[in-house]
């Protein structure tokens, strides 16, 4: 019988033992993965508790991918890559899988396209994944970031405090309708773009980001300014959609001058050629594509303006004029035993591609090669 009751009082620290040893194991190993994702903003610091008095124990950068162990309200719990767990306030700061892989496939893409324009940002801008404010911010430009424009969407713009928001509404005969605003792909270039010298040439993809060395018409803008890896966008190359009236185009003066006397919004513009300018030097020629009124049209551009240089009177002038187009971007650039060669599509026409070569100071439509016929407008 007393055997019995030592059998029995010894269960009992076997049991806390046990109880113990279990308790140990899922409390004191490392805490289950919730999710994986990357950090979705520069210079976060990682804290080592909620509470008001905490201290840092890291800091992650955008990109940087990290496992979100807990959430509490709108904070999250995470563990980087080196094994330091800290806590970001905010955890919207953290871009799910899926994000990520489409701001990759985007920046894939983007490189592909034929640059448009260069430009900067006129004031801190969100970028999104999507034109449009519902589309998913990926990151945020600081004002004076400089871009180089590949695309334009138009989505609608609806009521909101973001973003120099305005009604959504406008009246027309028709009722009510949405407004629209424009949205321009753009992807960051590196600091080492320059500010000044000469533009570079915008051609074709996927030479549009590739330094041409024996043909300014088919270059652009050097490879080394768009970066190579996803993987380095605190610093590197960035692509998404941003609202095109927070981007002022860096425009050659000339351009400036003429787009500005015409009234004309520029879209896109791009160095056709470079010409003996009567001095011992050369001067740029110029292919321009804009247009007039309100943003949110159908057509990314609906004029054509090419500017070439006057040897005798040392100046720019208006060589070609086209109006009433609707095109869309892109714009192609390349070389023909002619002289430079611009194409692109025309909406009225289903797509169809316009082509125009520019020989001399004129320039002609290229319907085919029987009906070659000069096009000149003063």
């Amino acid at each position: 019988m007393i055997w019995r009751m030592m059998r029995s009082r010894g269960f009992i620290p076997i049991v806390l033992i046990l109880a113990a040893l279990l308790y140990w194991k899922l409390h004191s190993g490392s805490p289950n993965v919730i999710s994986v994702g990357y950090v979705g903003d520069r210079g976060v610091i990682l804290w080592n508790t909620l509470a008001e008095v905490r201290e840092s124990v890291g800091e992650v950068n955008y990109g940087d991918r990290v496992e979100v162990l807990r959430v509490e309200g709108t904070a999250a719990q995470v563990r980087t890559t080196s094994g330091k767990v800290g806590w970001m306030r905010d955890s919207r700061q953290v871009m799910d899988s899926e994000l990520w892989g489409q701001i990759g496939k985007l920046l894939e893409r983007a490189r592909t396209l034929p640059v448009q324009a260069r430009g900067r940002t006129k004031t801190i801008s969100n970028v999104r994944v999507a034109p449009g404010r519902d589309g998913k911010r990926i990151f945020q430009f600081g004002r004076d970031t400089k871009v180089l424009i590949l695309e334009r969407a138009v989505a609608d713009a609806p009521q909101g405090p973001e973003e120099n928001s305005q009604p959504a509404k406008a009246d027309t005969p028709d009722g009510q309708q949405t407004k629209q605003e424009d949205w321009l792909l753009v992807i960051r270039a590196l600091d080492s773009l320059p500010d000044g010298g000469r533009a570079p040439s915008l051609g074709t993809a996927p030479t549009a980001v590739k330094r041409s060395t024996s043909d300014s018409v088919s270059g652009g803008p050097d490879v080394s300014l768009l970066g190579s890896s996803v993987m380095d966008m605190s610093t590197g190359p960035v692509a998404g959609w941003v609202l095109a009236r927070f981007i002022e185009l860096d425009l050659p003066d000339p351009v400036k001058d003429y787009a500005s006397s015409a009234d004309l919004r520029v879209v896109a513009w791009f160095e056709l050629n470079r010409v003996p300018d009567g001095s011992g030097g050369e001067a740029p020629q110029y292919l321009v594509a804009g247009a007039r009124g309100a943003e949110g049209g159908p057509c990314d551009f609906t004029t054509l303006r090419v500017y070439t240089w006057g040897t005798a009177r040392k100046r720019y002038e208006t060589a070609y004029v086209e109006s009433d187009l609707c095109g869309r971007l892109p714009i192609r650039i390349s070389a023909s035993a002619k002289g430079p060669s611009f194409q692109f599509p025309d909406v009225d026409e289903g797509g169809a591609q316009r082509t125009y070569v520019l020989s001399v100071t004129t320039v002609r439509r290229v319907k085919d090669a029987a009906t070659q016929q000069p096009h000149v407008k003063d």
